[in-house]
Order: structure tokens, then sequence, then C-alpha cells
């Protein structure tokens, strides 16, 4: 089973999905602005991505920019501000087999298929 925390109003997100459908992958769609990753859940793919918090906030962001761009929070304060705006989540993610990877470009997500 491959998951991508999905956002389809994204095209790299839309690009990425397609590529995953084109491998004929079965495939578990999580549209994370509807469904908000909890805190662990965004801590196991932080891991399996090896990033920290702040690599995979958006700072292009509007909300970014005006609320958090300069300020200074530890690893879980980062991960509660993503929680809770999950706007700011770098998109789109792909699992698999315990591997993950972020689709910008589309194609790296074939690193793990």
């Amino acid at each position: 089973m491959t998951k991508i925390y999905h956002n389809p109003r994204c095209g790299k997100s839309r690009n990425t999905l397609s590529l995953l459908q084109e491998h004929n992958e079965d495939i578990e769609i999580i549209e994370y602005l509807k469904t908000v990753p909890s805190k662990e859940e965004l801590s196991e793919v932080l891991s399996l991505l090896g990033l920290t918090p702040l690599e995979l906030i958006r700072k292009g962001e509007k909300i970014f920019k005006e609320q958090y761009k300069n300020q200074k929070h530890n690893d879980e304060e980062w991960i509660n501000i993503m929680v809770q705006n999950p706007i700011l989540i770098e998109r789109p993610i792909v699992i698999k087999n315990g591997k993950a990877i972020i689709g910008r470009p589309p194609e790296n997500v074939l690193e793990i298929l």
C-alpha cells in the first residue's frame, strides 16, 4: 500500500498522484487539509523523511510569512503549528514500505516505488 498526503488543489500533488496511478499502485489518499495528521503521525512522517519539522514547513505560505517567519520554536512546537495549520505542511508526501519522499518534483516518488 502506498500512502499519499495529498492536496487536490496543488498541481504537483495531482501530478504525483497520477504518476502513482500510472504505476498501478494501491493508493491510500489522505487529503491532509480535511483529515489533519496527528502530532504522532506527523512525527512519524518526519522520521521517515529524515527532516526536521521546520524543513517540512512551506515557508512561502501567507500564514507562515505573517505569523511565524521570524519566530524561534522547538521541534514539538513546530509540529503543533503544522497540526493547527496543515496548509503549512509541504506536499505531496508519499510513503511506501517504511520509506517516505516529498513529490517535488513528482518524479521523486519513483525512488521508493
